[in-house]
């Protein structure tokens, strides 16, 4: 197994992260390695998401956690391994959120693959601002 953690913190809500998470037709709108994605049915374990990154082919993946204002989590089939996005949402006494985000890549060749793939991917995720720095997801709208 291959994994990828990144935490951060802002001052919205994880009820308002949560909203912008749940809107998956417009994370192209924030998500700027995206062309589009697109929720294929409601927004439930299951329902599969189709997204099509610059300069590639679409990718699908099914949401495989989905609790409200704690956790998403959607996985896809890439090359023999088994890539799982997931964002774990943490509310925080001061109002605001932390956000987990973690890439997780598993079967036969994900310790080959991961390094080769895995940066890639988790630099095109939206990430949080820089330590030290407060406010929302610095590729994500206003909550």
């Amino acid at each position: 197994m291959w994994e990828h953690v990144h935490r951060g913190e802002t001052t919205a809500s994880r009820e308002a992260v949560w909203r912008v998470l749940r809107a998956i037709d417009d994370w192209a709108a924030w998500d700027t390695s995206m062309e589009w994605v697109r929720l294929d049915g409601p927004f439930r374990v299951g329902s599969t998401v189709v997204m099509k990154p610059k300069g590639q082919d679409p990718i699908t993946s099914v949401i495989v956690e989905a609790t409200e204002n704690e956790v998403y989590a959607d996985e896809s089939q890439f090359g023999g391994v088994t890539l799982r996005f997931s964002h774990r949402l943490e509310a925080l006494d001061t109002g605001g959120a932390r956000v987990i985000h973690r890439l997780a890549i598993t079967g036969p060749e994900a310790d080959q693959v991961g390094p080769e793939i895995g940066p890639v991917i988790t630099e095109d995720l939206y990430l949080l601002k820089k330590p030290g720095q407060q406010g929302r997801c610095a590729r994500m709208p206003p909550a």
